[in-house]
């Protein structure tokens, strides 16, 4: 029978420096919040479909900054008896219902586009660009202002990116309405249209797959199993390691267990071999909730990622 030594290391190395990016996340999900809305205004206005576009491409990247602004928040919740890894998965729910929510407003004006080629529209290309422009203006100020703190915060990474996106868009938008103020050509707008379209729809299949991998318990791109389990080998007084299972529990939160087999020692030296396993999977891949049972004889020579570990007789 296999002797056991079950250790529990939870290494919960939250960033406490969460605070002030939560402050610049806050700030930047209202400015763009209003530029959604005066984009919003600015199409109805100006009869410009790429503008209505981008406003709800806008919106969906004020989304992924609440998201972001709640991971910081929620960084510091304690869990509780019920809610035991806290409420990070919210998160990844809200996103879910973002990407179909998204995904419904995408074919309405990929529908209204197409049918703007068959009957053009002429949209005010003057004020299509002047808005499109403070849209780029206020993406390029939230960009530089997320720039310092996206090196150290996962979060705010992500947030950067999709401000970026938005500036992309932005700028295609004044470029066009440059031009339709030039050329008074209107299949243009319709154009442009698809092309923010397309934007959505690869920044909502993004999220939607981010989301599922984290419900499927998906182990995380930084730590696949094997570079994982080929680091904890390498570790002194490791022999051997099965029952591995990575996974992600919320954004930037990441979790392990697995069964080690250690030489034969006393069971008091497991605390080291703990703390050492410990250091390398938080330095190595960012892995703060680690759950290790400790083992002296080996149960089973089967490589597989779930354990086939048969139960002792009774």
């Amino acid at each position: 029978m296999a002797a056991h030594a079950h250790a529990h290391g939870h290494g919960h190395g939250h960033d406490h420096a969460h605070d002030a990016p939560g402050g610049k996340l806050r700030f930047a999900l209202a400015l763009t919040v209003g530029v959604a809305l005066v984009e919003l205004a600015g199409g109805f206005v100006s009869g410009s479909l790429a503008l209505l576009s981008d406003a709800a491409h806008v919106f969906m990247d004020a989304f992924a900054l609440g998201i972001a602004l709640a991971a910081s928040i929620q960084a510091t919740k304690p869990a509780t008896q019920r809610h035991t890894f806290g409420y990070a998965r919210v998160e990844v729910l809200a996103a879910l219902a973002n990407g179909g929510l998204l995904f419904a407003v995408t074919a309405l004006i990929v529908f209204e586009a197409v049918h703007r080629f068959a009957t053009p529209e002429l949209p005010q290309g003057g004020l299509m660009a002047a808005i499109a422009a403070v849209g780029l203006c206020a993406n390029v100020a939230i960009g530089l202002m997320l720039m310092g703190g996206a090196r150290d915060n996962i979060n705010v990474k992500a947030a950067l990116f999709h401000v970026g996106s938005d500036a992309i868009g932005a700028a295609a938008v004044v470029i066009g309405g440059l031009v339709v103020l030039a050329t008074r050509a209107a299949w243009i707008d319709p154009a442009l249209s698809l092309l923010v379209s397309a934007i959505i729809v690869v920044g909502v299949v993004r999220i939607v797959r981010e989301a599922c991998d984290v419900l499927l318990e998906s182990a995380p791109d930084h730590a696949q199993v094997p570079l994982v389990r080929r680091s904890i080998r390498a570790l002194p007084a490791v022999v051997d390691v099965h029952d591995l299972h990575v996974w992600t529990i919320g954004p930037g939160s990441h979790a392990l267990s697995a069964h080690v087999l250690l030489q034969d020692a006393r069971i008091s030296e497991a605390s080291a071999v703990l703390r050492s396993i410990e250091g390398c999977l938080r330095e190595e891949f960012a892995i703060t909730h680690v759950t290790i049972q400790f083992e002296c004889e080996n149960c089973s020579q089967d490589e597989r990622i779930i354990c086939t570990q048969a139960r002792p007789a009774r």
